[in-house]
Order: C-alpha cells, then structure tokens, then sequence
C-alpha cells in the first residue's frame, strides 16, 4: 500500500493539541480561490524548474512536488517524534489537500497509529462520501473540519463544489460525539461578511456540542506558487484582513458562547 505524501512537517503546534507531526496528503476535490497549497490539488507526483540566486549566479534546479510512502516508511517518520508526543500529549496530524481522498492508505496508517497509542488528528474538508468518514472516525481521535461558506451558491463559486454533503458529513461526527474544531478560512470579500458569519453560527449552535473555532486569515503565502506552477490566480489584489476586522469576527463567535482561536 502506497500514498503519495507532499510535505511532512515535524514539531507542528497549530494543527491540534501537544506537538505534532503533520503528514499533508497529495489531492483534492476543491479549488479554493486562496488555497495555499495549490501543488497540493492533484494526486500526481511532478517536477519544476526553480531558479535560485546564489552569490550573484543564477542556478537552476529540479524540484519534486510529492513523494511515495508505503505504510512502513511514514510509521518509521511518525516515530521519530514519539518523545514529543509523549512529552507534549500531541500525536499525529493527516492533512492535504484531502487526505481522505487516499482513504485505504489513510486507514492502515490510522490502524498502526492506534496499535502504538497515538493520538490521531485528521484535517478534512468534509468533502468524501459519509461512509469513509464514518469509518475513519472510528480511528480518529479529533478532526479538524473546514467550514468556509454556508451559501451553497457561494460556496460552489469559490470552491468548486456543493457544500451540502460537507455539512451533512460534519452534521454526523457530531452526533457521532466525537472531538472536532472549526476551522473557518477568514478570507476578504467573500465570507468575512455578517451574512455568512451569522448564518454559519445559526449551523454551528444546531449541532450538538459547541465545537472549538480556529479562526485562520488569509495571508498571501502561497501566492507565488501559482505562477510557478502556472495556475490562475483568482485573488489579485485582496488584501489581508485588518486586526480590527479579525477581532470584531473574533467577538461574534465569542459572544455566541465558542471557544475561539486565531491563527495556526
């Protein structure tokens, strides 16, 4: 069994509790406008040509965006940071992309994880059939869903995709009853406004159990990436939020009784 991989990130502390280690998974079914991780879309490993600068001298050189596994060779990499885990009452992060989308690989690592006691996070995108995601819940023991748009309309604009079966998907894990923070992209322009926010706290408080938000800004990280890799650019010229607009959202969710975070 093999899974195609394109970042691991070791000592991780925003993407679940204790120090982690951050496997991002290659593929996925949405194309967010302010995606990040743009080379992180399709399940196909590639290569690019990437111009340096080095004492004065251009050079050129080869990069590989994605990397085969076999389930034996990620558990050796996960295990290298089990002092951490211990010490910090972290464990292990599943990210992409959608790392549901590699759902048998997926399960054997979450099986092995289980066999030795770590703790498992899984960031989704809630956009997998219900079935996959109700079995790996079973070997999760938090996930991080992103919820981004209410409006199915806007959603599908700015996605790709329907929204529905990602909230009937995030619907289930919580009468599942099992640990899951919100993560909400704040993104200028097209869901900081109050119609969104006050619609996503009118689903949020229908759920079972108020759920802890993680607050994300976009920032303009990953805008190079995408004339590397020649991919349109949809976010030219929108600015990065302000801090008081960050923190007036901050207090909608506050003054409706969630635990919030920004950043990570």
């Amino acid at each position: 069994m093999l899974g195609t991989i394109f970042d691991i990130k070791h000592y991780a502390i925003h993407d679940g509790p204790g120090i982690r280690q951050t496997v991002f998974l290659k593929g996925c079914p949405l194309s967010c406008w302010w995606c990040h991780n743009p080379e992180s879309r399709g399940r196909e490993i590639f290569s690019y040509e990437k111009e340096e600068s080095i004492d004065g001298r251009k050079v050129h050189q080869i990069d590989t965006i994605g990397k085969q596994y076999a389930v034996a060779g990620l558990m050796t990499e996960i295990e290298k940071d089990l002092i951490f885990f211990e010490e910090s009452g972290g464990g292990i992060t599943f990210s992409g992309g959608e790392p549901l989308l590699q759902f048998d690989f997926l399960m054997e690592v979450l099986e092995k994880c289980k066999q030795k006691s770590i703790h498992t996070c899984v960031d989704t995108t809630g956009f997998v059939s219900s079935e996959k995601m109700k079995k790996v819940a079973e070997l999760t023991d938090l996930f991080l869903f992103d919820l981004k748009i209410v409006d199915d309309e806007l959603h599908q604009k700015y996605t790709g995709i329907s929204n529905h079966l990602i909230l009937e998907n995030l619907q289930m894990l919580d009468k599942l009853g099992k640990d899951i923070w919100i993560r909400f992209p704040l993104i200028p322009g097209i869901n900081d406004d109050e119609s969104n926010i006050f619609r996503m706290l009118e689903f949020l408080n229908h759920l079972q159990k108020k759920h802890p938000v993680q607050i994300l800004p976009y920032h303009k990280i990953g805008k190079h990436k995408y004339s590397r890799f020649g991919i349109d650019y949809k976010m030219e010229g929108v600015e990065e939020s302000s801090l008081q607009h960050i923190d007036k959202i901050n207090n909608y969710f506050k003054e409706a009784g969630f635990e919030v975070r920004v950043g990570g």
